[in-house]
This record gives C-alpha cells, structure tokens and sequence, in this order.
C-alpha cells in the first residue's frame, strides 16, 4: 500500500488528495495542514472582507468530506523537517509521517514591509480566511486607510476599504498601478475605478515607516518623501514569502520558489510541488514560470496527483491562468503571463475599455482585458496552439476580435 503525504490542503493540495484517492483507491492519503480549518475558497474571501458575503458560503469542505474518502487530515500541524533519506516528515507535536511519495503544496505567507512599526496593530495582511475576518471586523470601524503594494493582491484592499466606507490613499513605489503589465492608458482606468469609491492612488510613494499610539495602534504611514497618511486601519500586500523553511537540508532545488519540471516532481525522487510555490516549467512558455491563480493551482495538484500514482510520468501541466478583479463597475482580467515576453500591442476603447497583448518569439504569452473581457477565450486558444501572430496585431486588436482574419499558418519549413 503506497504512503502520500500532501503537506498544504489549499486548493492544489487538496485536489491532489481528491485525485489520488480516484487513482489509486488502496492508498494511504495524509494532508497535513497548519491552518485550524479544511479548505475554503480564497477567492470569495475578499468579498467576505468587503462585509459582501457570510462565512458559511466560502467553506468548500468539512471534516466529513476527508473521512469519506478515508484521508487523513490533520489540522493545526507544523512541520520542522522532511528527512528524504528516511522518508519520514517531523512534526512539531514530535510525531513522525512515513511516506512513500510527498506533494509540497504550502503555498506562501505575505511578505511583511520591512520599516518600522510594520507589525502595529491595525495592519493587515490578506491571505488566509483567518485574514478576512480580522480585515471585515476592523474596516467597519475604521475611518482611514493606507494601503501598499501595487498589485494584484493590494487591489483587494483597495475594494475593501471602498465596501467599507475607509476613505484610504493607496501608496504605490511607481508611476502606476501594476506597472510591469499596465501601461499608463490601462493603469489610469483602474486608478479611476479606485477614486470612485474613495480611494485615492499615491505615485512615487510608499512607506518608510508606521506611527504608532501608546497602545501600539497604527496611526499613520511616513513615505519616503516625508509625507505622512493618517489611518488607523492599514493593508499590506506586497507579495509572499513561500514556506520552505521545513525543506532545509532536503536538497530540493529553490530559486524564490521549489523548481518542478512539467510534471510536478522535484529535483528529489518521490517530491512534487504543486500551486504557488513552484516555478514550473511552462510548456507554452518554453521556460520556468510562476503563476498564483486558482484554477492553476487546482490543475497543478491534478497533475501532481496523476504523476505520483503512475509508475512513470503521465501528464504535462498546460495550462493559460487567468486572474479577475470584479470590485469596479467595469470587469478586469488578466490571462497568461502578461508581465512577459519581447513584443506588445494594446489599444484604449473606451474610459472603461483597454486591451494589452503580449507576445514571446510572436506568439501571444498573456494579456490584461479591461471593460470587455470577450476575446478572451480567443487569446487563450491562440496560446494553446502557439501560433504566431505578433505579425497581425490588428486583427488581435479589433473590437470583435475575428479569428478567421487572422493569415493561415504557415507550414514550417522542414
């Protein structure tokens, strides 16, 4: 009877657990977690922080779902060690997991702003449904914000704050929002969104340090220009730290991040990773990649699950993520890796309408959709089949975007 042990139960570890049980019915499935509850949907979170949604919904399985399927769960468990020479997991409790094959899927923890103060009462991360419910139970009673890191994961703070009714300033290091996918024509109709509901972005900012009442709450953030934001509720979201820590000495290969091949497996007999904390190889991409999005993650532990049961490898992970935001009037997506590649096309539509292709050797790699997220399906196929097309950015350009305009693919010369 073979041993998997799945440390993380998000949602890569999770799916993994639901695969391998389908792959291989016998098997002993343990997931080890160091949260106190079963999986929950991250995404919903910030809409249960925003004061949108009760708790119950978020929660996608309970205790009862593990033990149908007769896998162990437990909660609440830090692991010190993997010692790959003994396949044996420590856990802090002193107890010792035997496996045969291990996935690592524990993802990240938000990075912490290193000034002064960043640990203050009053600042928030947002990560965990543990998050949501510290970040809704204070923003109802806040009345101003700072907010910091100008990304993916500080929008939602931005949302919050405007569900909320926080007048806030979002600090942000550069000249926009998300600078290394949008350009100023995209950037400026998120910065819009922001200000219609109170929040106000901050250029060439940041903070150099928090202030601080006697009792050790957040009063304000200093930027580096000496400027200073009054707030007594502040969210941080400048990206994550993976949780690695227990991998010391096990010899698998990091590089901000556990590097896995297409297949999930580490440089490590028996090890896979799965979710954020890989840099996998991307098939489509033709080099390592990262990617943070849920169905990613999803499909990853998939992969990982089908690859550990088989007595060899079975199946690539290829895959086109896609991240939305849904807090503005206007919807907005981002798809691919749009932060990449050598070659750009974009156009602005309307004040809510903008479109950013990117391309790698002219194929298209990613993109942000804002206002019309239509063609995405299209891209997202183009990618699939890997056809260039850098050649004919108007036609990827037009309103309705018409896959039939596009030139026949060429045969390659043999």
């Amino acid at each position: 009877m073979t041993q998997y042990v799945i440390i993380g139960d998000g949602i890569s570890g999770s799916s993994a657990a639901e695969t391998l049980r389908e792959e291989d019915p016998e098997a002993k499935i343990t997931v080890i977690t160091d949260e106190g509850e079963p999986l929950y949907n991250r995404i919903l979170i910030k809409e249960h922080a925003k004061g949108k949604l009760p708790e119950a919904p978020i929660s996608i399985h309970d205790e009862d779902w593990y033990d149908e399927r007769d896998i162990d769960l437990s909660l609440n468990t830090h692991i010190t060690r993997v010692d790959v020479d003994e396949k044996l997991i420590h856990t802090h409790g002193g107890e010792d997991i035997p496996y045969d094959k291990l996935l690592v899927a524990t993802g990240g923890t938000p990075t912490q702003l290193p000034v002064e103060n960043s640990d203050a009462d009053g600042i928030h991360h947002f990560w965990t449904f543990q998050d949501a419910r510290g970040i809704r139970e204070h923003a109802e009673n806040a009345d101003e914000g700072v907010i910091v890191g100008a990304g993916l994961l500080g929008i939602d703070f931005a949302a919050v704050c405007g569900a909320q009714g926080i007048e806030a300033d979002y600090l942000m290091r550069g000249d926009r929002w998300w600078r290394y996918a949008l350009s100023a024509d995209g950037a400026e109709i998120m910065h819009e969104g922001m200000r219609e509901v109170g929040v106000e972005p901050v250029f060439d900012s940041g903070v150099d340090r928090f202030e601080v009442d006697d009792d050790g709450r957040v009063t304000a953030a200093v930027d580096p220009n000496g400027e200073r934001f009054e707030c007594d509720f502040a969210g941080v979201a400048i990206g994550l730290t993976f949780n690695t820590e227990y991998l010391r000495g096990a010899g698998i290969e990091q590089d901000n991040g556990i590097i896995v091949d297409e297949y999930m497996q580490t440089n490590v007999d028996d090890i896979y990773a799965a979710g954020d904390i890989t840099r996998f190889y991307d098939v489509l991409l033709g080099e390592q990649a990262q990617n943070g999005s849920w169905g990613s993650a999803k499909e990853q532990g998939r992969v990982a699950a089908v690859n550990m049961a088989a007595d060899d490898e079975a199946e690539e992970f290829e895959w086109v993520s896609s991240y939305s935001i849904t807090h503005f009037d206007f919807p907005f997506l981002s798809f691919g890796h749009p932060t990449l590649g050598d070659d750009h096309a974009e156009r602005k539509y309307s004040d809510t309408e903008w479109r950013r292709i990117a391309f790698k050797d002219g194929k298209i790699v990613g993109g942000v959709l804002i206002g019309d997220l239509s063609p995405q399906s299209k891209f997202k196929q183009l990618m699939r089949e890997q056809r260039e097309v850098a050649d004919q950015k108007e036609v990827l350009l037009e309103q309705q975007v018409d896959l039939d305009n596009l030139a026949p693919t060429q045969e390659q010369s043999q």
